[in-house]
């Protein structure tokens, strides 16, 4: 399966279909943290060492007999296509550093991801769409067991699966959905919500994991405890976290349509507007402008505009891929150009598309 596949398509597998909660809970992400027994961790190991964990890994899913996998080596992949990996949430921000020798290896539908050679030796990681905790863990799982059947993880009776950080040893696991807050943003609720989370044992963090951004009201909520807790006991809680998350979310949309509509349906429209018309397109405006659009159409105020554009162009906004569609590096003002055109073509095409339905 060529590198081409994953670089032209703008919309993974978990935007393309629904989950449970779609209207709030974009994606449902688990991630397994394993190590080989016999290596030292990639912190510390050699390039020798780094080549047979790889050597290891992709030869075991690779030589399975299950089709659908490609293996991509990060050092053998320009920086570019590196960056749109990552905007794809294909790829972790750290593995794309050549110093790691990482790879990945992804499924066709780009909903499993394992990569080689990260924090940890392996990073299996399960993106599903909307709110699918229990069947993102049983992938997951699934690959973990075969891997484990397969490899020789480091592993301890007491302290579980050993781990580069520390904080990831016990199940290795984190768990996390990518969920749409705008109505907790907009209320500001969400500042005093995040620190209440954190005393359950949860973290918020941006949609590209620690340190980032939640740029657009998305916001990455996933458990802190991977020590002492089973798989099953982590995934309720997280569970029931969202759900109350999800719950104050439809319960901030009530109380703006109901006290400050016209407000509400003036912002909306404007970022409509905006994102079709516009000349130049900055990125966190462009971010700002699809949140504001996407709540529009849960809220049933924007008609005639498909989700999956807003997915799409929540990928296409990003620098990484807006260079790689234009095939060209491109200044700051220059994406914000590309990324205004991109975004008029796309939405008037759609329209177009939209209107020769109504007239048959």
């Amino acid at each position: 399966m060529s590198i081409n596949k994953f670089m032209k398509g703008a919309v993974t597998g978990w935007m393309t279909s629904h989950g449970e909660h779609s209207d709030i809970v974009m994606s449902t992400r688990i991630r397994l943290a394993r190590n080989l027994r016999g290596y030292r961790f990639p912190i510390a190991f050699t390039t020798e060492e780094a080549q047979k964990v790889d050597a290891q890994v992709s030869a075991a899913l690779l030589t399975s007999g299950e089709k659908g996998y490609a293996y991509m080596k990060m050092s053998e992949l320009p920086a570019l296509e590196r960056h749109v990996l990552v905007e794809k949430h294909l790829v972790s921000p750290q593995l794309t550093d050549v110093k790691r020798h990482g790879a990945v290896i992804l499924s066709e539908d780009e909903t499993l991801s394992i990569m080689v050679n990260e924090e940890d030796h392996i990073r299996i990681q399960c993106i599903y769409p909307g709110f699918q905790l229990e069947n993102a863990y049983e992938h997951a799982d699934s690959v973990d067991n075969f891997l484990e059947n397969e490899l020789p993880y480091a592993f301890d009776e007491d302290f579980g699966y050993l781990t580069s950080c520390p904080s990831n040893t016990g199940t290795g696991m984190r768990a996390s959905v990518m969920m749409h807050l705008p109505a907790l943003t907009i209320t500001k609720q969400i500042e005093r919500i995040i620190p209440a989370i954190a005393r359950l044992g949860m973290i918020v963090r941006g949609s590209y994991g620690e340190g980032s951004e939640a740029p657009g009201n998305i916001y990455q909520v996933s458990n802190q405890t991977t020590l002492g807790k089973p798989e099953k006991e982590i995934l309720s809680d997280l569970k029931n976290v969202a759900l109350r998350l999800i719950a104050h979310e439809r319960r901030s949309r009530e109380i703006l349509l109901s006290k400050s509509r016209v407000a509400l349906e003036n912002k909306l429209f404007r970022s409509l507007g905006t994102i079709t018309y516009a000349r130049l397109l900055p990125s966190g405006e462009a971010a700002r402008c699809l949140s504001d659009v996407r709540l529009g159409i849960d809220l049933g105020i924007i008609e005639d505009v498909d989700m999956s554009i807003l997915n799409e162009l929540m990928i296409f906004m990003q620098p990484g891929f807006l260079q790689q569609y234009a095939g060209a590096e491109l200044t700051a003002e220059e994406r914000d150009i590309f990324r205004a055109d991109l975004f008029r073509e796309r939405l008037r095409s759609e329209q177009q598309i939209e209107g020769n339905n109504k007239e048959d």
